[in-house]
């Protein structure tokens, strides 16, 4: 069954939009004005934006909410992409993404992050492993003379599930090759005495520092920042604890991870805390090669960026064409992959530890 969403579904009131099995859907609007959908079920519940962004704001499971900390509460019409920086799952690109560069023309993580979907639905289905609420966008992008093309996100939760499947289709509409990037920006909270155990190997070939500091940060915040950099250059394992005495990730590191996915091409990384469970992503190798890392730690914001499944790195347009990593699609193609994401039980997270010990045994 497939609903389509219609703007006038939504008002400030939290109202009951679909009930199926044991998913629960709750339509309201925040006070931006914004559309939101509440899915609820046994294990938790996370917060969509079916029209702004298909943005994930909230995704609490585990009894926590999982999401990243920032200024910004609740989300906001911003053209500007840390005008709206609070929420959980941001698609980023397609034209470019990542900061632009001095020579760089695109706005920060490119066009998608906070556009508006012309179209969003919900589908109510069930297959193999159960009952599962499916909530999608369709983007119809379309600048004369320059590209078209159209982006479908749609992310899947099952009945007693606490992780989703987010399917991501790009197609080319025009007659002639269009380049394309693309980051899905998944953004935990940091939990100290956590682990970040992960399919790649600890060492500075694997594991690059982008070693960026802005020029307006204090002498003494750099160097501290710096000497944490360089720490982490030399050792990479020693970023892999959360929350260790000297860490420093304010205002924030990023990282170019290289990894290794199993005989499906998939990755695996999770932050771990024994008797907890995990933050948890999957990421196919061969569509988004590049795992980027960005953690935050400041006074005012708590990130963890485990791994950004990307094109490319981060560091915009140019950069990633001279590095060879700006993808192609030709005339009429269509590109599809899924990444999934969530929260695994200590069992759960047990056996994903084996799946990624069996990757690195492969490769060590």
């Amino acid at each position: 069954m497939k609903i389509n969403l219609k703007r006038g579904f939504f008002d400030r009131e939290p109202s009951e939009f679909i009930t199926y099995g044991e998913i629960k859907v709750t339509a309201f609007k925040y006070s931006s004005g914004i559309e939101a959908l509440r899915v609820e079920n046994s294990k938790g519940h996370f917060i969509m934006l079916p029209f702004h962004g298909q943005q994930i704001w909230k995704f609490t499971f585990g009894g926590r909410d999982l999401s990243m900390q920032t200024t910004i509460k609740e989300p906001v019409y911003s053209d500007k992409y840390l005008g709206n920086y609070g929420g959980f799952l941001y698609h980023c690109g397609v034209s470019a993404f990542g900061a632009p560069q001095a020579e760089d023309t695109h706005p920060q993580h490119g066009e998608i992050p906070n556009i508006e979907y012309n179209e969003a639905y919900i589908i109510c289905g069930e297959d193999e492993k159960g009952k599962y609420v499916s909530i999608g966008g369709v983007l119809d992008y379309d600048i004369a003379f320059v590209r078209k093309y159209r982006f479908n996100p749609e992310c899947r939760i099952y009945e007693a599930a606490s992780t989703i499947r987010v399917d991501v289709s790009i197609e080319n509409m025009k007659n002639t090759p269009m380049e394309y990037m693309y980051l899905c920006h998944i953004n935990f909270a940091p939990i100290d005495g956590a682990k970040l155990i992960y399919s790649a190997k600890r060492d500075a070939e694997h594991i690059k520092v982008h070693k960026i500091i802005g020029p307006d940060l204090p002498k003494t915040k750099a160097e501290k920042l710096k000497n944490f950099m360089d720490k982490v250059q030399e050792n990479p394992a020693l970023h892999d604890m959360i929350g260790i005495e000297g860490e420093c990730y304010d205002p924030e590191i990023c990282f170019a991870i290289e990894y290794t996915g199993d005989e499906s091409k998939r990755a695996y990384t999770m932050q771990y805390k024994e008797g907890e469970g995990a933050c948890y992503v999957s990421h196919p190798v061969d569509a988004l090669p590049v795992g980027v890392r960005w953690i935050s730690r400041t006074s005012d914001e708590q990130a963890m960026g485990m791994v950004l499944p990307a094109t490319s790195e981060h560091l915009g347009y140019l950069d990633s064409k001279r590095k060879g990593y700006v993808k192609e699609l030709g005339p009429k193609e269509k590109i599809s992959f899924y990444i999934e994401t969530g929260y695994l039980d200590n069992s759960d997270s047990k056996v994903i530890i084996e799946r990624i010990n069996g990757i690195l045994s492969e490769i060590f």
